[in-house]
């Protein structure tokens, strides 16, 4: 078992391309911002928190994200979002994170009073003034910081979720709720593109989140083309809480580049087609068709851990497997409140409990900035990989992990 020094990991250039932003907020914010707008969160302390809704273990994906109402509900003035979108980046830069892609549901926050636009334009500014104050003063061959907004469309939602779904349920009354929701991702993927071409947020992605079972991924192909077809990048939520043909969907239907969790991928017994007679064989030829791709997992063992009672520990997770077959995975944190973690803890539960060589921890770190969704030219992407290659190979030979 190779084992790495806690202050190496720390150190190492790092990318964290599967955070949420409504579930990564400080705690002490949480509670601030709260008091400011008069909500009533179900404790004002730390630790109350902690223990009666940001728990250490859940027992399904549901509970886990049962959370993000009080979450949400702060995050609906331009302030907030700004100041939250600010802390997020510094949190990341004070562990070793060189590259950030922040995605949230914008659709959760518009209202009346805030637009979508405001909406983007305020967590791109509290990323992007993070970005010039760490870019300022950067030393000792430091890579830059840089970061890129992933929109995410929601599986599922009703009048309760947000005014803007309560107006877009309102409107639509004569059509179904499902219809609806297909609605909303069509309109936030073109949304999205619009705000793409004609300002500078820095918006590279389209994502599908929400609870997965019941809410396939292959309702929202309209919304998907559509961003498909104006050379957005794509990332879908599959094989979390549902099987592999949840993945299937997500790279067939919607042509995903990256796939977030992928936890399901070798569930043969979660298949739920029963005209499939070689189950174990489906999962085999999904794995190596993903790795002939090179459609990158998004990999996040502490969420998996809580949302997930039958997977006991990390040993019997499915990236030790992914591993095996080769394909391109990249660590990340999910939600740091929601699941208590950062970049550093995920590496670090990966290599106490996997034995990952030198070699692979290398490329686990370096598909992570390989097959992000950099914004800007494909040039100027292999220029800033190069500096963190050169940059993550000096400090491994200082530790002699060359």
């Amino acid at each position: 078992m190779h084992v790495y020094p806690r202050e190496f990991l720390e150190r190492i250039p790092k990318t964290d391309l599967h955070v949420h932003l409504d579930g990564s907020l400080r705690l002490a914010t949480l509670i601030e911002l709260a008091k400011e707008r008069g909500i009533e969160l179900p404790s004002f302390t730390e630790s109350g928190l902690i223990e009666t809704v940001f728990k250490n273990s859940y027992a399904n994906l549901d509970e886990y994200l049962a959370g993000f109402q009080w979450t949400t509900a702060v995050l609906q003035t331009a302030g907030a979002l700004e100041r939250v979108a600010y802390e997020l980046a510094l949190d990341n830069v004070a562990e070793g994170v060189r590259y950030l892609e922040v995605r949230f549901a914008p659709q959760l926050h518009v209202s009346r009073e805030l637009s979508f636009e405001e909406v983007m334009h305020a967590v791109d500014g509290g990323l992007r003034r993070a970005r010039t104050e760490v870019n300022a003063d950067l030393r000792d061959g430091i890579p830059p910081f840089e970061y890129g907004i992933i929109v995410c469309a929601m599986r599922f939602f009703n009048e309760h979720f947000s005014t803007y779904y309560a107006d877009l349920v309102r409107v639509l009354k004569f059509s179904t709720l499902q219809e609806v929701i297909q609605r909303a991702s069509l309109e936030l993927a073109k949304a999205t593109v619009a705000l793409k071409n004609e300002s500078d947020v820095q918006v590279v992605g389209f994502d599908l989140a929400g609870s997965e079972r019941g809410n396939p991924a292959g309702a929202h192909r309209e919304a998907y083309a559509y961003a498909h077809s104006h050379f957005l990048r794509k990332t879908v939520h599959a094989g979390e809480a549902y099987g592999p043909e949840s993945i299937f969907q997500a790279i067939t239907k919607l042509h995903a580049d990256r796939i977030g969790h992928g936890l399901r991928l070798f569930a043969a017994d979660m298949i739920e087609n029963d005209e499939m007679t070689d189950r174990e064989r489906y999962c085999e030829e999904l794995a190596d068709y993903i790795a002939e791709n090179r459609t990158t997992i998004e990999v996040c063992l502490t969420s998996n851990l809580q949302t997930s009672p039958d997977i006991p520990d990390v040993a019997s997770h499915s990236l030790a497997k992914m591993l095996e077959y080769r394909l391109s995975v990249t660590l990340c944190t999910d939600n740091r409140l929601v699941s208590h973690t950062s970049m550093s803890d995920e590496i670090e539960l990966a290599t106490r409990n996997i034995d990952i060589s030198p070699k692979q921890l290398k490329n686990i770190i370096i598909y992570g900035f390989k097959r992000s969704f950099y914004y800007g030219p494909y040039s100027r992407k292999r220029e800033y990989v190069r500096k963190i290659i050169d940059y993550y190979e000096k400090i491994a030979a200082e530790y002699g992990f060359e």
